[in-house]
């Protein structure tokens, strides 16, 4: 596989069906984040079914964006961190151990949204990010994602049943 700049594109196939960031699920959101110097940037385009109140954005939904912006800052940072190129073996993939979201304002849909992450404490087996998530250059919603590596029983042909 050819890195690609988008950290999801670089997940191994086995593990690419997130609905939130799996390019090998059709119905999911497809997020896809990428450096911008020393921030993670996203941007996401909402399709209508995720209304709330008509004109303005499910929070669940950007929640979830939050989520998987984050878990996959975080594997990149640990990449960038190990001086590895994304995607190379073993995978250093990252699930999700805390989730905190502050919602500061209604988001409006029909418009980009953008996140922005900012990794605060990378270690070998813990990742936590920081993120903001703006819509028409305002803050919406910002968050915290504690990701930490996932098991091995987490891939394909493990033998590792560790909860």
């Amino acid at each position: 596989m050819t890195e690609s700049e988008y950290f999801q594109d670089n997940y191994p196939d086995e593990t690419s069906h997130c609905y939130g960031c799996g390019r090998l699920n059709t119905e999911g959101l497809h997020v896809r984040s990428r450096w911008d110097g020393e921030e993670s940037v996203a941007v996401h385009h909402t399709d209508p079914k995720y209304v709330a109140i008509p004109g303005f954005v499910y929070g669940g939904l950007l929640a979830s964006l939050i989520d998987c912006h984050g878990t996959g800052t975080a594997s990149a940072a640990a990449y960038r961190a190990a001086g590895r190129p994304l995607g190379s073996e073993p995978p250093l993939r990252f699930v999700t151990a805390s989730l905190h979201v502050d919602y500061q304002r209604p988001t409006p849909m029909g418009v980009p949204l953008e996140l922005r992450g900012v990794p605060t404490e990378v270690k070998e087996r813990k990742v936590v990010v920081d993120i903001t998530l703006s819509a028409d250059g305002q803050q919406c919603a910002s968050g915290t994602v504690v990701a930490v590596l996932a098991p091995d029983s987490m891939f394909a042909g493990s033998t590792d049943t560790a909860q």
